[in-house]
């Protein structure tokens, strides 16, 4: 129960993290980034309906069509965000936070793609052009990657006959932007150093590694395809903070070592993901 109510409570927080994005960043400048609240900005400008209506009808629309074509599980993902949003977006004041419309549209879409990360990490959405893409791809086999982006760009195309030219580019920024954010957070926040080590030393430089930094190695059978001869080599991976450490021991032990480092975007297992009393 308690997995559940924390769950819930972080849905809610990133939908209003959107509707604060919206009301106060994208919005006052007229930044239509694609998506339902693209739309409603849209809209509210063209026709003067308010953005939290539209958005509350398009989702009410896309939450009828995400229980009757894609299921019960979309639906219930689907349910919370598309209902909280337009109530947030109701009752959030509709402020410019920044003058600055380049400034406001970069926070402003920082902030949006951490909310959604937010919400994709748990299981969740906001509504609105997140289900078309799923739609697209179970009935018609179309990448979801390529569903969003028909579904954002015809919100962004459509802003082009709206607002003014400067307006339709910087929802293009935005949306390149959202997805950069979104992207490092879900790749870019865990980055360790994966090191190769061929060297005449292993037995000291092991003994180093276990003790000094801490880290578990793993010894891979080669052979070079020069001499054929079978050798060791040493497998580590580390924390980025703990390579320069490496280096130093690995230069200490034996200065023609051939080393190779790689960085890896995503590390699980004991001593990364959770703690134990060995490495």
């Amino acid at each position: 129960m308690i997995t559940h109510i924390k769950k819930f409570a972080t849905i809610i927080f990133a939908i209003g993290i959107i509707a604060f994005c919206v009301n106060m960043f994208l919005g006052p400048h007229a930044i239509a980034a694609g998506g339902i609240t693209g739309l409603a900005i849209i809209l509210e400008n063209w026709f003067t309906f308010d953005r939290s209506i539209t958005v509350l009808a398009a989702n009410a629309l896309i939450l009828a069509l995400a229980l009757v074509l894609l299921g019960r599980e979309v639906f219930l993902n689907t349910a919370v965000g598309a209902v909280f949003l337009p109530i947030f977006l109701r009752f959030i004041p509709k402020e410019m936070l920044i003058t600055d419309p380049m400034l406001s549209m970069v926070a402003g879409s920082v902030l949006f793609g951490v909310a959604v990360s937010i919400l994709y990490a748990n299981r969740a959405s906001s509504g609105g052009t997140a289900v078309p893409p799923l739609i697209f791809k179970k009935y018609f086999n179309l990448n979801t990657s390529i569903g969003l982006f028909l579904s954002d760009g015809a919100v962004v195309l459509l802003s082009l006959f709206v607002f003014s030219v400067d307006s339709f580019f910087y929802a293009i920024f935005s949306i390149l932007i959202t997805s950069l954010t979104m992207s490092y957070i879900e790749s870019g926040t865990n980055k360790k150093k994966m090191v190769y080590i061929i060297s005449e030393h292993n037995e000291t430089i092991t003994a180093d590694i276990l003790t000094k930094i801490g880290r578990g190695v793993t010894l891979v059978p080669v052979i070079g395809a020069y001499e054929r001869e079978p050798r060791q080599m040493l497998m580590v991976t580390l924390d980025g903070k703990n390579y320069q450490e490496l280096l130093a021991i690995v230069g200490r032990h034996d200065r023609e070592a051939f080393m190779i480092t790689d960085t890896v975007t995503d590390v699980h297992g004991k001593g990364f993901t959770y703690e134990s009393g060995s490495v």
